[in-house]
């Protein structure tokens, strides 16, 4: 007959206990690393594939600082101008520079969103719904700005070059001055090089230029984006509820309700979008002395049409990246919950096991 100690009413969990909960701890650890993984990757594939579309939209942006007319192109004439000019590999340049950004937002965005939503829900309870989402969303690509901006910056620059022979006519064309501290920078070949460039002639402020612009556009952009993403899940859940013969995996939710929370957040902050490209490739013909300065000369020269310029490419590039974006991720969360899932089974099935095995010995 087992005979119980007198200390029985203070033991310690039974080791397989313990064991369960290190295991478990350690799970949710690495399951924070993978968020950050598959957002980098998921981001990074997104400005891939849509890479074409954010190029028209730069050129269409920045054409006015460029040429320095009212004339402004519209977008059959600029897809066109793009591929007489430089063909295929114009719509590609700056492509490593915003693929190397994205994919660093991409990894605090989505490592950050579901970490800080659910330490905002539970010390800040008045702040849980909405406002957590925004809040998680704006924190998550803030803290990927330090390395996004100085990409942004020189994609950007990349982007209205061009290929050197059409920047090299450019330049000719308009009698541009180009020399170090000056109006308008040279042709740059790469991304190291263009870095390296921009360093030497301007230091930090020159790559880490329109960074509050940036971060103007982009807070209120991500906080929205998950605002939408999360508002569209709660109304889809709810379908489902009422109409469970229509669901749908969660992969296809993402593509379908990123896509939508992405290109409306896109088209809502274009204004914030302009301002800050503007400040980014601002060159001889036209100057910003700031944030205030960009928007009150925009809104003088152009009108409110001039913070709107841009927008359908913007929106075309968002929607499908964002799409793209979302159901990445979701696909990887689900495929990586289950095996985690199926671990976690084990340990217990484990657990289970030993305090059977340990009741048998006391009982014998």
């Amino acid at each position: 007959m087992a005979t119980k100690s007198p200390d029985s009413s203070h033991e310690q969990p039974p080791l397989s206990y313990r064991k369960s909960v290190e295991i478990k701890a350690t799970h949710d650890q690495f399951f924070v690393w993978r968020e950050f993984l598959w957002g980098g990757i998921a981001g990074a594939f997104g400005e891939g594939m849509m890479h074409p579309v954010d190029t028209l939209k730069t050129r269409l942006q920045s054409q006015i600082i460029m040429n320095a007319t009212q004339r402004q192109k519209s977008i059959p004439q600029m897809l066109r101008t793009v591929w007489v000019g430089d063909g295929l590999k114009g719509f590609y340049r700056g492509i490593a520079p915003g693929v190397t950004g994205s994919l660093a937002t991409g990894a605090t965005y989505f490592g950050f969103i579901e970490s800080t939503k659910k330490w905002i829900e539970e010390s800040h309870p008045s702040l849980a719904g909405h406002w957590a989402h925004f809040i998680a969303g704006a924190v998550g690509d803030t803290l990927g700005s330090f390395v996004y901006v100085p990409c942004e910056v020189i994609k950007q620059r990349m982007q209205i070059q061009g290929t050197s022979s059409s920047w090299s006519s450019f330049i000719l064309r308009n009698s541009v001055p180009v020399k170090p501290r000056g109006d308008m920078y040279g042709y740059y070949t790469g991304m190291f090089q263009a870095g390296c460039s921009i360093w030497k002639e301007q230091g930090p402020k020159g790559l880490y230029a329109g960074y509050w612009s940036t971060l103007a556009r982009d807070v209120p952009f991500a906080g929205l984006m998950v605002v939408f993403y999360e508002a569209l899940k709660d109304l889809t859940d709810q379908g489902k509820k009422k109409f469970p013969q229509y669901g749908v995996n969660s992969s296809i939710e993402g593509l379908v309700l990123g896509g939508l929370a992405g290109g409306l957040s896109a088209y809502l902050t274009t204004p914030l979008d302009v301002v800050k490209t503007r400040l980014q490739v601002q060159g001889s013909t036209i100057k910003y002395k700031g944030w205030l300065d960009a928007v009150r000369q925009i809104w003088r020269k152009e009108g409110p049409e001039g913070f709107f310029r841009g927008s359908v490419p913007r929106v075309m590039w968002y929607l499908p990246a964002s799409a793209l974006t979302f159901m990445a991720v979701e696909f990887l969360r689900d495929n990586f919950r289950e095996k985690g899932n199926n671990n976690n089974n084990v340990v217990s099935n484990l657990s289970i096991e030993r305090k059977t095995s340990s009741t048998s010995v006391h009982e014998g």
